[in-house]
């Protein structure tokens, strides 16, 4: 029997398979608002076959988002917009999920495809980077300003409320980002957070931050339902975050009630020295399984069924998120599932389909 179709329980929730869809970013929201392009975008590849469907990172405020472009969650507007995207992909099967998240200092871009360049305070569709301290992403970046504890406290109330947004619009799965180099992974990293309060210096200080917003979104989110995090496991640079301190973290998120840790790595900080080759980053979510027992998702460079099944098979993840290919193919988990010889239900509608 194929490992990576076999279902995963977590919680009170059963997912199909361990083939899901990653959170992969549109810049195509208006106003923080999903669109029909979401909808077609994520609906696809639950059609397609994937187990779970996460929306990319929605944003929690509007000084949150990466872009102009990006989905947010903090308003009426939004969650309803979300709503028929949710409902569709858990019509086709699959588990709806969302990414809740917030950029920090690497907020306020363009467009990826025009430029994606740095848009400072006062241009058109730019504002104020926000950071845990005034240290900007790279020289062409607005410096951040430093959060103090209110403003800090105000971010735990956003992430709770978006939350909440996303349990009434239909998801069952939750994904808070600290990842990325985007604002909790600022705080875990000492080349990002050079505080000397309570929230800097120390692992257990940096770690403050980003433990408080779990544990205030694990209070909200229902017990029967699955709470992630996406962590970045290294930062790929001297005297950065790495993989030591991430198993530390996720030792701490599993206390909280956090229930599957995301594995990526990088976007820190430019001269990252990333090895981009098949499964690169798989060690790391095998490590976090072995070393704290809970289940891990391995992401980068997956490609291949036969991979991905073996990753699961060796014991080194419970889950395999996959963006590029997914994005190649929305039909990845179906033709998987042939190559494998599991068994794959199309959708009625495509009842006379065959892959080749």
């Amino acid at each position: 029997m194929s490992q990576l179709f076999r279902p995963l329980q977590l919680r009170d929730l059963t997912i199909r398979n361990r083939a899901w869809v990653s959170p992969m970013c549109q810049y195509s929201a208006t106003d923080g608002v999903p669109t029909d392009w979401h909808l077609v975008h994520l609906g696809s590849r639950a059609v397609g076959g994937a187990g779970l469907v996460m929306a990319e990172a929605t944003a929690v405020v509007p000084e949150g988002r990466i872009s102009y472009g990006d989905l947010g969650l903090w308003n009426a507007t939004q969650q309803a917009a979300f709503e028929r995207i949710a409902a569709f992909i858990a019509a086709q099967g699959a588990v709806p999920a969302i990414q809740l998240a917030h950029a920090g200092r690497k907020a306020s871009t363009n467009l990826p495809w025009l430029g994606g360049a740095p848009l400072p305070p006062g241009s058109p569709h730019g504002w104020q980077p926000l950071g845990p301290s005034p240290v900007a992403f790279d020289a062409a970046s607005t410096v951040p300003t430093e959060l103090d504890e209110a403003a800090l406290d105000n971010i735990i109330a956003a992430f709770v409320a978006a939350a909440q947004r996303a349990l009434a619009a239909g998801f069952k799965v939750a994904e808070i980002h600290s990842a990325h180099g985007y604002l909790l992974h600022e705080f875990l990293s000492p080349l990002s957070n050079r505080r000397t309060d309570r929230y800097g210096g120390s692992l257990a200080n940096r770690m403050r931050f980003p433990l408080a917003v779990a544990a205030a979104v694990r209070a909200v989110w229902p017990q029967q339902l699955p709470l992630f995090v996406r962590i970045s496991a290294s930062d790929w640079l001297d005297g950065g975050w790495d993989i030591t301190q991430s198993i530390a973290y996720a030792a701490d998120l599993k206390k909280l009630g956090v229930d599957l840790i995301d594995c990526s790595s990088g976007g820190l900080a430019p001269g990252a020295q990333i090895p981009n080759q098949p499964g690169y980053q798989v060690p790391f979510a095998a490590a976090i399984r072995r070393e704290t027992g809970i289940a891990t998702g391995a992401v980068g460079l997956i490609t291949e069924a036969v991979q991905a099944e073996a990753i699961i098979a060796n014991g080194d993840a419970d889950a395999i998120f996959l963006a590029r290919a997914m994005l190649r193919d929305p039909y990845w988990a179906a033709r998987g599932a042939q190559q494998l010889g599991a068994e794959f239900d199309w959708p009625r509608q495509y009842g006379r389909a065959k892959l080749a």
